[in-house]
């Protein structure tokens, strides 16, 4: 069996969460929006998810809006406030190192005549919260920033963020699609009216996703259909897949203590892997070394292209990535790693693992042995040498 240490890109479905969703995929069929019985008791299902949700962000279940994952949760948060507050101003301010969804999005907005502020952030992937005040306007109406990322697994200085832009008056956005696969959110110490989640990076299924809309916040819906969604997301729910969603969260949130036992374990596993992989010469850790996701080892590798490193890995029998699954049949080297200042040829040569539940120290071992076997076979067969490292 094949040792998976890709969770950043999907954390496969855990068994109580494919349970929790069982009858709804062959019992509790009815459409939600039905007045019927069959339709009620769906609708059931999809409250009581959206209240466990709720619950563990310190929101309402009126603020949660279930959207068909990640991508669109910020989609509709950038551009569904943007054209909302279109009175107000036009300028939307986010980071380098951003998902696609969200820097995709603000292209669709810059565009459409409206004025965007990328801010650089520093060699570990930071911004800093200065330039967030520095690059805020009479005009600005949004700033989306988010809480881990998902190449490095840097985390971002949220609260900070958060004072700054209620001080404003603006509104803040928090992809927080990574994070709340494993640290607690609340969205009030983050002051965020905006919040994307997306359940199978918690163990939840892939195709549903979540964001909270504080209440009071103006939100110009993207899809044109039905009133589901207290009509701010048309469309008939995916209700066995939000029920997992709801599982997935009461999984990783419901019990705090073993949530932080299970993160002190991936740390401790991710410094045992970390210091494996920077026994060999030309690798270097990417992201910051403190302020960074418990599950995350994040590298790159002088003298081997990464995607030749996950295919001889796969080989193996140990999965990893490049970086970003949404982007990983670009040619381009991560514009996370760009922006973070490392050469482009390091960048192509990056590698991320991220652990997950079922990770053992044995999976780590095996792994750090099938890197050993490959990494010189690749060097040689590609002619390179290592030569370079990030700069400390």
């Amino acid at each position: 069996m094949a040792i998976y240490l890709d969770h950043a890109a999907t954390s496969p479905l855990r068994p109580a969460v494919l349970e929790a969703m069982q009858p709804y995929l062959t019992t509790h069929t009815g459409n939600p929006s039905s007045l019927h019985a069959s339709g009620r008791r769906a609708r059931q299902g999809i409250d009581e998810a959206r209240e466990t949700i709720a619950a563990s962000i310190g929101a309402q279940p009126r603020e949660i809006v279930f959207t068909g994952g990640g991508t669109e949760a910020d989609n509709l948060a950038v551009k569904g406030v943007a054209w909302a507050a279109t009175s107000r101003g036009r300028h939307v301010i986010t980071t380098a190192v951003e998902h696609k969804a969200v820097l995709n999005a603000v292209a669709v907005l810059e565009r459409s005549t409206f004025e965007i502020t990328v801010l650089p952030v520093d060699g570990h992937g930071r911004v800093d919260p200065l330039d967030v005040a520095a690059a805020l306007t009479d005009r600005t109406t949004l700033v989306s920033v988010m809480a881990a990322n998902n190449e490095v697994g840097t985390t971002q200085p949220i609260e900070a963020i958060g004072e700054i832009v209620r001080g404003h008056g603006a509104r803040l956005h928090v992809d927080a699609v990574q994070w709340a696969a494993h640290e607690p959110i609340d969205v009030d110490s983050w002051q965020a009216d905006l919040v994307s989640l997306s359940a199978h990076k918690l163990g939840g299924p892939q195709g549903v996703g979540a964001l909270y809309v504080r209440r009071g916040t103006q939100l110009l819906p993207q899809l044109q259909g039905g009133s589901q969604e207290r009509q701010r997301r048309a469309g008939t729910e995916n209700v066995a897949g939000i029920v997992g969603f709801g599982a997935a969260f009461s999984l990783v949130h419901g019990d705090p203590e073993a949530r932080r036992a299970e993160s002190q374990r991936l740390i401790e596993l991710g410094r045992a892997l970390t210091t494996g992989l920077l026994a060999h010469d030309g690798v270097s850790v990417t992201g910051h070394p403190d302020e960074r996701l418990p599950n995350n080892v994040s590298v790159v590798i002088d003298g081997v292209e990464g995607g030749d490193l996950v295919a001889a890995l796969d080989l193996e029998g140990v999965e990893v990535s490049t970086g970003s699954a949404c982007t990983s049949g670009s040619t381009e080297p991560s514009h996370v790693l760009l922006a973070m200042g490392i050469d482009p040829h390091l960048a192509h040569g990056s590698l991320r693992l991220t652990l997950g539940p079922e990770t053992s120290r044995e999976d780590v071992d095996a792994t750090l042995a099938a890197f050993e076997r490959v990494l010189p076979r690749l060097r040689t067969t590609q002619g390179a040498q290592p030569k370079a490292t990030v700069p400390a």
